[in-house]
């Protein structure tokens, strides 16, 4: 059987269903099996106003599906929704997180075999109830996880991260020996099993300028993350560190291994979107499911203009492929 891959449609009134349908269109259908979770109205909106006519068919449940086909599950027959491009809504957040849901059903429940979620908006969505930063806190909410760690990746880049969605303020309480080490060990263990690397190396980052140089900007260098490092490398894994953060990019230090591990969101994301925005891809390791998404928001400016670049939500499409297919050999 080919993948099935199921795609939430993401926030209707934003980038997410134009950026999907182009990436659809350019792929080759015999491959696998999309399955795009959302409004059919919507669906429709979009392939007319951009003139992309995809082999389409209803999903109903425990139907056999067929390659060949882009397969639509249709959550709103009732929903009184009027599309309004490049407008934040409630109700727009709810249709968007409602796909989520159930795109995370169908994986939980092996009628996927992987999830890519298209853009959501976080004021949309907060509008509309959800108390959540993000797609990953709910995507770790709803599976039940204790511990998910961000992955964005390219094919020659792949950052992961200690903290997200937090204020920088609490960013140093946050780092404690334990859970830098748990999240380690999920990196480590998803480059191997979903990335398809025998003996991954990861450099990680410090979280102060120079990394503390030798403790006068800071001591968690030498009290948490060194110690840490030095723990798992006992443990046998592959693990150097801390760098100053800077250097690391600056030097291409980075291209020494195989994934780097950056203490908070900004730290690890502007560097790695300024070296490989437009094909970078959301990755959230540690889940009982596969989840990846484009490494870009729902850009309301230029939602509905038929000018999105599609490039990442394909990527991420085929990530999900990739990945399927590694569990699948480890299997």
């Amino acid at each position: 059987m080919k993948p099935t891959i199921a795609i939430s449609m993401g926030d209707p009134n934003g980038i997410g269903p134009e950026v999907t349908l182009k990436s659809l269109k350019d792929l080759d259908l015999e491959n696998s099996i999309p399955v795009w979770i959302g409004s059919k109205p919507v669906f429709e909106y979009y392939s007319h106003l951009f003139d992309i006519h995809l082999p389409a068919k209803p999903f109903v449940g425990n139907t056999e599906l067929e390659t060949g086909y882009v397969y639509v599950l249709d959550l709103f027959d009732d929903a009184e929704f009027e599309l309004k491009p490049g407008e934040i809504s409630k109700e727009a957040g709810r249709l968007a997180m409602e796909a989520v849901y159930q795109g995370i059903e169908l994986c939980l429940h092996s009628q996927a075999n992987a999830l890519v979620t298209a853009p959501i908006s976080k004021e949309a969505i907060h509008k509309a109830g959800y108390d959540v930063p993000g797609h990953t806190e709910f995507l770790a909410e709803t599976t039940e996880t204790d511990e998910v760690v961000m992955i964005l990746a390219s094919d020659d880049l792949r950052v992961a991260l200690a903290t997200i969605h937090i204020p920088l303020k609490d960013v140093v309480k946050s780092i404690q020996k334990e859970k830098l080490q748990s999240h380690l060990r999920i990196l480590h263990q998803s480059l191997k099993n979903d990335f398809g690397l025998y003996e991954p190396k990861i450099g990680v980052l410090g979280l102060n300028p120079h990394a503390g140089d030798g403790g006068v900007i800071g001591k968690e260098e030498i009290e948490l993350i060194g110690p840490a490092i030095e723990e798992l490398a006992v443990e046998g894994l592959n693990i150097v560190g801390p760098f100053a953060a800077d250097g690391y990019f600056g030097n291409h230090i980075y291209e020494q291994f195989d994934a780097t591990f950056a203490m908070y969101h900004d730290q690890g994301l502007i560097p790695f979107k300024a070296l490989t925005f437009g094909e970078g891809v959301n990755f959230t390791a540690g889940l009982p499911i596969i989840r990846t998404s484009p490494d870009h928001g729902t850009a309301f400016n230029i939602a509905g203009k038929n000018i999105a670049d599609e490039h990442s939500f394909l990527s991420a499409y085929k990530m999900a492929v990739m990945m399927t297919e590694n569990r699948t050999k480890k299997s």
